[in-house]
């Protein structure tokens, strides 16, 4: 029999330099340790609430409340973030070694996990659809930089690309639900919206706003494909962003706003849908793929699938259910993660075709991982039993069609989970493993202690659970699992997914050319494959404008004038309008305002038509002095008078200037020619677009005055304060004076510049 060749050659040396692990990381670590102790805490002293105004004048509040949801999620930012800084402090410098990269560079790092978790307790503990955006957004952006952390990667980077591109273009469907239901009920607040806000269709859209983003979040099909990709991080960013913080977010939204959602059956159906294609897309694939990390993200599809469905199914069952299989998913997920991580770290193989036999020479981290791998598998004496109990109940609830689902759901589980730990730590020793730190190995086992404790002293997790789906369905709600030694339908679910999950162990090729041709076939038509071919249609789209937009300033100037535009049209075509433009009485009163305007509109038609600047510098003035009149007719002076001073030297400024250019540039231009065909239509339709939605845009405003009595009342109240008698002299002195010293010094510097380089002969 040959020796494996991997057993000479695989085996990863620990650098030197890299045994303490890294400092930056220990400190993350402790920063973890003491925000869940403090978040016990508080949860354990009654949670509380803070209601702070924002910004009062558009109903923006910065509300965070401590209910049930936001302790189980904040929990799990905080604890398995504790177990996973800490692996990541060890295993961290070793990655960079075996990259051959600085050691410093773990300082961009760090700070965006701590970010990750801050922004995670943030979405948690949110109470207003505002602040959920933002976290929502924050957590898209974090994921970004630890997602591309090796950057140096191309594969890094797109993945990076594709996570921001998925779960932030699906945040913008979170903030439009966010507007739609404002602009309705007339509040960002959610418990007022939980409250008030009716079953119709301005419900059912926002809540399928909300879904949609949810489930790209949490990568349900058919926007599951970033996920996979993003395993291209390094071990601790998956592990932590795939079992507790980022694909938690998504279902997190969900519970918050759940009965909004259930106010429209429309949405729970497709909920039940999308989670059940899911558990079935992803359970298939992770039955096809070989790489540890690629088995364990399809496995991370197929389970949040299950909390999808449950949060579909909804009630009192399908509530409790979801925020149990949140807890345990979140356990186990991770210490199998940082499984794959060590494993790989000790073999520098990571793939199941290349591994095997470990549990003779890793017989802690095999037995961990066992530990967790049975929890996902739901075995008893695991937390996870407990989660699949709970599942079988809500499922029971409604028929044998859902009741035979559940039953395929958690057979798929046991057989990829099965093939995962077996192709690790059973058969035949594939690849000699280095000796791993302890330190790696501690965050496992204590993750495998917590999952076995669970499932024999299940009081505490099941406490946390009904805590948060008591949040979640709007009424109380009691999750109470427990061992039943019967033949009640649960157990009996449970062991015909146990006994065909252990046939399709038995028999892999009988179902692998089938799993693996499937995943074949959704390389090549798959959403990832129209990811693609979107993507690259935009470039060349992009390409196109860009093309056109560099020829000259005019194409660059219609590139952001016509867009604006038209989203302005837009805009006010989804708008209702009626008695948005109000024009008064037109008196006699009027008539030298209306003339002095008729006169900046002619005068403005004239600098477009000059034909040398001079006249173009004469126009401009009378355009400005008019509107200078104007201010004086209306009664404000002073800004007429300061209106009359800038204009003035404006004008001083462009005479000089010309002054000092040759003849030659004020030669008129020649117009005798005939135009380009594309500039006969384009300078007059960039003109008619932009002015039209600039005109529509400021009479819009005009006509409708804020309903409120706004502020000016209580700043002219202040001016005296102020040491001013006006308001006016009190906001140039005080809020304009050192941006006008910036201003003015900016253009002393570039008349400095500009004289030099005339006084020099170089302008030309």
């Amino acid at each position: 029999m040959s020796r494996p060749a991997s057993r000479t050659g695989t085996r990863r040396s620990h650098p030197a330099g890299t045994r303490r692990g890294d400092p930056l990381g220990w400190a993350a670590a402790v920063t973890a340790l003491l925000s869940m102790i403090g978040w016990l805490l508080a949860w354990n002293a009654g949670g509380g609430s803070v209601d702070l105004p924002w910004a009062p004048a558009l109903d923006l509040r910065l509300a965070f409340t401590l209910d049930g949801l936001g302790a189980l999620y904040g929990l799990l930012a905080t604890g398995i973030g504790t177990a996973v800084f800490a692996f990541g402090a060890r295993y961290l410098p070793l990655h960079l070694a075996h990259e051959d990269r600085p050691s410093s560079q773990s300082h961009r790092f760090w700070p965006w996990m701590l970010a990750f978790m801050v922004s995670m307790a943030g979405l948690a503990t949110a109470q207003d659809l505002v602040l959920l955006f933002v976290f929502f957004d924050l957590t898209a952006i974090c994921s970004y930089f630890l997602i591309g952390f090796d950057s140096h990667q191309r594969a890094s980077r797109r993945a990076a690309l594709m996570a921001l591109t998925v779960t932030g273009v699906s945040a913008v469907a979170l903030g439009i639900a966010a507007v739609l239901l404002y602009a309705a009920y007339g509040t960002f607040s959610i418990p007022e919206l939980l409250a008030t806000a009716p079953a119709g269709t301005t419900t059912t859209v926002a809540a399928a706003l909300v879904a949609v983003a949810g489930l790209a979040k949490s990568a349900q099909v058919p926007l599951h494909f970033w996920l996979p990709r993003a395993m291209a991080a390094p071990t601790p960013v998956s592990a932590y962003l795939h079992s507790a913080a980022m694909v938690a977010a998504g279902v997190l939204i969900i519970g918050r706003v759940h009965p909004l959602i259930a106010r429209s059956p429309a949405v729970l159906d497709a909920l039940v849908l999308a989670g059940l294609a899911s558990i079935v897309v992803g359970g298939v694939l992770a039955l096809a793929k070989r790489e540890l990390k690629q088995v364990l993200a399809h496995s991370t599809i197929s389970q949040y699938g299950y909390v999808v469905v449950l949060y579909g199914l909804g009630g009192t069952a399908g509530t409790g259910a979801a925020a149990f299989y949140v807890i345990a998913h979140a356990v186990a997920k991770s210490a199998l993660f940082l499984t794959a991580g060590a494993v790989t770290e000790a073999t520098g193989a990571d793939r199941l075709d290349k591994l095997g036999g470990l549990a003779r020479r890793l017989p802690v981290l095999a037995t961990a991982s066992g530990a967790a791998a049975a929890t996902l598998a739901a075995l008893p004496l695991t937390i996870g039993f407990f989660k699949d109990e709970l599942f079988f109940k809500a499922a029971l609830e409604h028929g044998p069609v859902m009741t035979a689902a559940a039953i395929g759901a958690a057979t798929l589980t046991f057989a990829y989970m099965g093939r995962f730990w077996a192709g690790l730590f059973l058969g035949p020793l594939r690849a000699e493993p280095g000796r791993l730190p302890r330190l790696m190995l501690a965050p496992i086992a204590a993750l495998a202690a917590v999952a076995v404790v669970g499932g024999i002293v299940v009081g505490p997790f099941a406490g946390l659970a009904s805590a948060a789906a008591s949040v979640t369905a709007g009424q109380p709600v009691t999750v109470d699992p427990a061992y039943h030694l019967d033949a009640r339908p649960e157990n009996l679910m449970a062991l015909a997914s146990w006994a065909i999950g252990g046939l399709l162990l038995a028999v892999p090729g009988a179902w692998r050319p089938l799993a693996r041709g499937l995943a074949a076939l959704g390389d090549k038509a798959g959403p990832r494959r129209l990811y693609g071919l979107a993507l690259s249609g935009l470039n060349v789209v992009s390409d196109a404008v860009h093309a056109r937009e560099v020829r000259d300033l005019r194409n660059s100037i219609a590139l952001v004038l016509v867009p604006g535009g038209l989203l302005v049209g837009l805009g006010f075509l989804a708008t209702p309008t009626a008695g948005a433009y109000d024009a008064g009485p037109v008196t006699i009163a009027d008539l030298p305002v209306i003339v002095i305007l008729v006169l900046v509109a002619a005068s403005a038609l004239t600098v477009a038509g000059a034909r040398t600047h001079l006249h173009m510098v004469l126009a401009l003035s009378v355009a400005g002095f008019g509107l200078a009149a104007v201010y004086a007719f209306i009664g404000a002076p002073d800004v007429a008078l300061v209106a009359v001073v800038v204009e003035t030297v404006a004008s001083l400024i462009f005479l000089a200037a010309l002054a000092r250019l040759p003849r030659s540039g004020l030669r008129p231009r020649d117009r005798t020619g005939p135009k380009p065909g594309s500039r006969r239509w384009r300078d007059p339709f960039v003109g008619v677009v932009a002015g039209t939605a600039a005109f529509a845009t400021i009479w819009g405003f005009l006509s409708r005055p804020a309903a409120g009595p706004g502020d000016a009342a209580a700043q002219l109240a202040l001016a005296p304060a102020a040491h001013g008698k006006a308001v006016v002299t009190v906001i140039l002195a005080d809020f304009r004076a050192l941006d006008t010293a910036g201003e003015v010094t900016v253009l002393l510097i570039a008349m400095a510049g500009v004289a030099t380089l005339l006084r020099r002969g170089r302008l030309w």
